[in-house]
């Protein structure tokens, strides 16, 4: 790539605007375009704002001098230009879809009115409008329903909470946060969330949104049970925004298809971020999708040598409530296999879990509860892939000490 390219990229999310902060940093002209009203902002701390202790502006990007609002409708790769809602066209010499994802609406009855809006008192979570929509409409005693207990849904659920809600969170599969946790931990998280009032129903799937003059009044259970709501908050997961890179022709699968250069089947057009499948892989992480605005930029800036070859990433999450805040931690492989070591310590007292797993001598994941001091050395462990000591002591020592955060 050559100084005097036009550099544009879609998408005004974590990945977007650390690409353009980047490559203005590394001085190549980027211009970003991004839809939303608001100024760029962090995602993951939404929960905070929803939950009070964040004002909007505190989640606030610092943004590129060059932002455009405008809705990209289309790419015309042989022309190299982008067109927009509002009839102007951008052109560009590379291209960077930085277009994130979308909410997970499941398929329930009555969850979309006739004109297909979501109801009123149903909130997707996951941009800055759907947090402050739920800010203005919860308060204390009111009757929330959260459909999902994953990652977004425990924060949402928490969240509520702290506001006075009264929470339901209703989860289909057998545990909290299954992707992340081991049960042990799990069963911490559940117990964090009841400690606030939350009610938690797992193995529980939510059928039928019952609405009365176009705002909703209750959820009905597969089994018959229903749950009065004031709220609904959908947090089913996201699934990979790629409506434009398939209306362009682009390799998609789970995700845009993209190489190690982060190019996709078009060598003029990138993608980062929530929207990508990198080697089989669709994170929807913010750790990833930093790392791969890194690698591009060095690479449009210059540097061919700049390739992004996967991400091991961890998963962190603070729950703020009214007593002290309630921290976990999880990365690689928290379930272990035949033939596996785990090393595992419990404190009921403090409320604090610490479990690592390790295969051939080398430390594969581990799941951390609570006193989060040991996670730095531990995840530095386990990036490095390196052998373990066969004593265990160093181990252990890892474990029970404050190995630096």
């Amino acid at each position: 790539m050559t100084s005097n390219e036009r550099v544009v990229v879609i998408g005004s999310g974590l990945a977007g605007v650390r690409l353009a902060r980047r490559l203005g940093e590394l001085g190549t002209p980027v211009t970003l375009v991004g839809e939303e009203e608001h100024r760029p902002y962090n995602r993951v701390l939404l929960a905070e704002v929803l939950a009070g202790r964040y004002s909007p502006e505190v989640i606030a990007l610092p943004a590129p001098a060059e932002l455009t609002r405008a809705r990209v409708t289309g790419i015309d790769r042989t022309g190299r230009t982008v067109g927009c809602a509002d009839g102007s066209v951008i052109a560009y010499d590379r291209l960077v879809l930085a277009t994130g994802s979308n909410p997970v609406l499941p398929p329930l009855r009555g969850l979309f009115t006739e004109d297909h809006e979501l109801p009123e008192g149903v909130h997707a979570f996951r941009t800055l409008d759907d947090c402050l929509g739920l800010a203005k409409a919860v308060r204390p005693g009111v009757r929330a329903v959260v459909i999902g207990g994953g990652l977004l849904g425990v924060s949402a659920a928490r969240a509520l909470a702290v506001r006075g809600a009264q929470v339901v969170l209703a989860q289909q599969s057998e545990r909290l946060m299954e992707r992340q946790l081991d049960p042990a931990a799990s069963k911490l998280v559940g117990r964090h969330l009841t400690d606030l009032g939350v009610e938690v129903h797992t193995e529980c799937r939510v059928r039928d949104v019952r609405c009365v003059g176009g705002a909703v009044r209750s959820v009905e259970m597969a089994d018959g049970y229903a749950l009065d709501a004031d709220l609904v908050v959908l947090a089913c997961g996201v699934h990979p925004r790629v409506g434009l890179a398939q209306a362009a022709g682009l390799e998609v699968r789970k995700g845009v298809v993209v190489d190690d250069e982060l190019r996709t089947s078009d060598p003029y057009i990138h993608a980062i971020g929530d929207c990508v499948q990198h080697a089989g892989t669709v994170y929807g992480l913010a750790t990833p999708a930093l790392e791969q605005a890194d690698a591009l930029a060095a690479l449009l800036a210059g540097d061919t040598g700049s390739r992004y070859t996967g991400t091991r990433s961890l998963t962190r999450l603070t729950l703020t409530g009214p007593d002290s805040p309630f921290d976990l931690a999880a990365f690689g492989e928290t379930e272990a296999l035949p033939g596996d070591d785990v090393v595992q310590l419990t404190d009921a007292t403090r409320g604090t879990y610490r479990k690592v797993v390790v295969r051939d001598d080398r430390l594969v994941g581990g799941v951390l509860v609570g006193e989060l001091g040991t996670v730095g050395a531990l995840a530095r462990a386990w990036e490095g892939a390196e052998p373990l000591p066969s004593d265990g002591g160093p181990l252990l020592h890892l474990l029970t000490n404050d190995g630096g955060s």
